[in-house]
């Protein structure tokens, strides 16, 4: 064959598989944007959900409802993701992204169809988020392992940069949307997701080929079934401590918190056990024998910790306090949290590809160490922020963070999956995505317990002293001020006046002037700032902390990244 021939066909075939590339890359990119999205979407729009179905968020007994419709999404994906990336390393990662894709999208549309009101439609609308979520897990899954596959090692940084840009812009994206379309109709938070999920799963079915070899293995049933209990007890154990309990602020002391914590890390320590026993375990734990592996996931799992109370936090400042005290009405402060908030994805989507393009040409240890660094130092600059900042500071302390969170996700995420064989890459991706889901869920237990525990330290003084001083009675002004913390929390979390939500019916048997008083925008704010400042001091020093950490793991990564076949020959201990 002529040599000119030759390099007609080669260029022909290399074109073929950069367009394949590429549009693998842009389905996934979908995929995992579009769950991004709807994981924190949700987050600024309760309010209007609450109305929309006839519930009190804050009455009695509904703060579970509030906290599993925040949660559970976050928790099926922690819980299914590692089960989920091994089954796709045995029947198919393309089959099960596909069939991700397809789940999610009913998911969405039942939740956009709720029937009933009450509590029914709130159970209703738990159950379709955890559909959605095992939909999600498919995706989450597989994504990273399929893009894997189609990328060769000296392009996965900036392929995957591109798919982590995309996961970290739709949650903080969701904050924006949500708030936009809660305005006109709470369902359509949910309708948005479907004609994307549509497109998106017709695209891939017709499109994605499976190019991981299907292997004849078992389904570690046993190994997923301890770990997905494990996770769950211990889930529910943070999402139920954080709840009030008779008159602690919290519910950690308790026998059932305990007892789920115990129970959740017994059945840990017993899958640990059952899959060193077994020939095809669902999660192949002598891949931890790889540094870069290890060290890879320990960064990530401290990372997501120290990021993922991030928002909650941010939230909680603007919309409880920085907001109202700069005339925004306690209604309004959901949507411009969201828009004041996007710097952070702003620096994100500058250093996110960028850190993944050079992460494959200079190695990816520099650049998720610097990230990380970047990241602990921007939360000690938040802490020394006055309550009442300047916005012009407050922005690229934001910024910096994205850009710090930003240069570490992509490296950090390909040196993992370049560290592993690849029929292990589902295996990969998965714990990836647990580690990552499983710290957000931590994060936001082990912020909001430092945040509340910084509040009862101080505020209930605080606030008898203030309610005191406005004319409500003593009896009336103790009786509010010792009411859980959780509740102020959560009121200026779902953009409604605290004091109104702490008050309740009490407020129609005050004095005109001294209802108008306490319910002004500037009244809460300015009691509790001092108390605030105190937990979220501590709050945002221990993600510094842990930030710091997750350096430390990056530089123990190694220089040793790619992992080629005849290098280690995984066997089961």
């Amino acid at each position: 064959m002529p040599y000119a021939r030759q390099t007609v066909l080669r260029t022909s075939e290399e074109l073929k598989i950069r367009r394949y590339q590429w549009m693998v890359l842009s389905n996934t990119t979908l995929g995992i944007f579009m769950a991004a999205l709807n994981s924190s979407i949700v987050v600024i729009a309760l309010p209007a959900i609450f109305r929309g179905i006839g519930l009190n968020p804050l009455g009695p007994g509904n703060i579970g409802f509030l906290l599993w419709l925040l949660l559970s999404f976050s928790v099926a994906l922690a819980v299914l993701v590692v089960s989920f990336g091994r089954l796709g390393d045995i029947v198919g990662r393309v089959r099960l992204y596909n069939l991700g894709f397809l789940i999610f999208t009913l998911g969405s549309a039942a939740l956009a169809l709720t029937p009933g009101k009450g509590s029914s439609a709130a159970f209703f609308m738990i159950g379709m988020r955890l559909v959605q979520g095992i939909g999600g897990a498919f995706l989450f899954a597989n994504a990273n392992a399929i893009l894997a596959d189609t990328f060769p090692s000296s392009k996965r940084g900036m392929a995957l940069g591109i798919n982590q840009v995309a996961a970290l812009t739709g949650s903080f994206l969701g904050l924006v949307v949500g708030g936009i379309l809660a305005d006109v109709d709470w369902r359509l938070i949910f309708w948005i997701s479907v004609p994307f999920g549509l497109f998106g799963t017709v695209w891939a079915f017709l499109k994605l080929k499976e190019t991981s070899p299907v292997k004849h293995t078992k389904v570690d049933y046993i190994g997923s079934g301890l770990f997905a209990v494990g996770i769950i007890l211990v889930l529910l154990g943070i999402t139920y401590g954080i709840q009030p309990s008779g008159s602690s602020a919290m519910s950690w002391g308790t026998p059932r918190i305990i007892g789920l914590l115990l129970a959740g890390a017994a059945f840990l320590v017993l899958f640990v056990l059952v899959e060193l026993r077994l020939k095809e375990p669902m999660l192949t734990l002598a891949l931890f024998k790889s540094r870069a592996f290890a060290s890879g996931n320990a960064a990530n799992l401290l990372a997501s910790i120290g990021r993922g109370g991030l928002q909650f936090m941010l939230i909680l400042w603007l919309q409880g306090i920085w907001l109202p005290l700069h005339g925004y009405s306690f209604s309004q402060t959901p949507l411009w949290a969201g828009i004041y908030m996007l710097p952070l994805t702003g620096g994100f989507l500058i250093s996110g590809p960028i850190s993944g393009v050079l992460s494959d040409r200079y190695g990816p240890r520099i650049f998720s160490t610097l990230g990380m660094l970047l990241a602990s130092t921007s939360f000690i600059f938040l802490v020394l922020l006055p309550v009442n900042f300047s916005y012009y500071v407050f922005a690229p302390i934001l910024a910096l963070n994205g850009i710090g969170f930003g240069l570490f996700s992509a490296p950090n995420s390909s040196a993992v999956m370049n560290s592993v064989p690849s029929k292990f890459r589902g295996t990969a991706s998965g714990v990836l995505s647990t580690l990552n889901n499983t710290g957000q869920v931590f994060s936001i237990g082990i912020f909001f317990s430092l945040m509340i525990t910084g509040l009862s330290a101080s505020l209930p003084s605080s606030l008898l002293a203030a309610l005191s001083k406005a004319g409500l009675p003593i009896a009336k002004a103790q009786a509010i001020a010792h009411l859980p913390a959780v509740a102020s929390l959560f009121g200026a979390f779902l953009g409604l006046n605290p004091v109104k939500t702490l008050l309740g019916s009490e407020l129609s048997q005050l004095p005109s002037k001294t209802a108008s008083t306490l319910t002004s925008s500037h009244y809460f704010p300015s009691v509790i700032a001092g108390s605030f400042k105190h937990g979220i001091s501590i709050a945002f020093t221990t993600a510094s902390i842990l930030c710091l950490l997750a350096a430390f793991a990056s530089v123990a990564r190694g220089r040793h990244f790619v992992h080629h076949e005849s290098d280690l020959v995984v066997e089961p201990t």
